[in-house]
């Protein structure tokens, strides 16, 4: 009686698709990381978070819109850099906003409270070290070139180097593009102190954010109420899904500011 030995093949490692997607989406994945609200016993809730994302979803489309009905007053360029600054507009604002409330709010709050707020700070330096970071990062890569300059001016690195500064750029500018969009749409983790700090904040974002809009001209040929419109219509809706979600939090959690600063 023979027996027969069969080799058992294992399949190689394919460095194709898992591996290069991962690298891709490393950016965005860290980006998100840094800026979601991540406190355990944070309240969260489906409903307010439907809500979020059907403003934005609507805004967007609404945005697409005005864009394909109505011919644009300045070139296809100048409108995307229109809307790439006020989203740095609105990041610049949350920098300056952000640090105020949050300040605000912990010393309103008394004893016991203000120090529980104190140590939730942890999320929102997070994500002001994030921000600042990427920015810093964008700056050396593009004005000091990664350090190429030095570099070439001493002979050293004449291949390691230019790859080590793209390598740099792929992730600091995708990552630097989605932390400005996300800083604003978590509000610095303002969650991880309190639940209700996000609703008090974003009020105050889209209105400075409408001040500096009313001062712009309209990038499309629209007639006057749809102009009126799509410039009051983002801080109203904003305000309006805030009241609301300070609304739920109170009727579903017994949430309210009274209550979250101990008066």
């Amino acid at each position: 009686m023979s027996t027969t030995l069969r080799r058992r093949t294992h399949p190689r490692p394919s460095f194709r698709l898992p591996y290069l997607g991962r690298l891709l989406t490393l950016p965005f994945v860290a980006a998100h990381r840094a800026f979601r609200p991540a406190r355990p016993d944070r309240v969260t809730d489906a409903g307010i978070e439907a809500a979020q994302i059907a403003r934005t979803a609507i805004g967007i489309v609404a945005t697409l819109w005005l864009v394909y009905a109505y011919p644009l007053q300045e070139s296809a360029a100048a409108f995307a850099l229109g809307k790439a600054t006020e989203a740095l507009v609105s990041t610049l604002v949350m920098l300056v906003a952000g640090p105020l409330v949050l300040a605000g709010f912990i010393l309103a709050a008394r004893g016991p409270a203000r120090a529980v707020y104190r140590r939730r700070l942890t999320g929102p330096v997070t994500g002001f070290g994030a921000l600042l970071g990427s920015v810093a990062a964008l700056w050396f890569l593009i004005v000091e070139g990664g350090g190429l300059q030095s570099a070439s001016a001493h002979g050293s690195l004449p291949l390691l180097g230019p790859l080590l500064s793209m390598a740099g750029m792929l992730f600091a500018l995708p990552f630097g593009i989605t932390a400005a969009l996300l800083c604003v749409h978590y509000t610095f983790r303002a969650a991880d102190v309190h639940e209700v700090l996000p609703p008090l904040i974003a009020p105050v974002l889209t209105w400075v954010t409408f001040g500096f809009q009313v001062l712009d001209t309209s990038p499309v040929a629209a007639p006057a109420a749809v102009q009126l419109l799509f410039l009051v219509g983002p801080p109203l809706s904003v305000t309006a899904l805030s009241a609301w979600e300070l609304r739920r939090l109170r009727t579903a959690y017994g949430m309210t500011v009274r209550r979250a600063l101990l008066r």
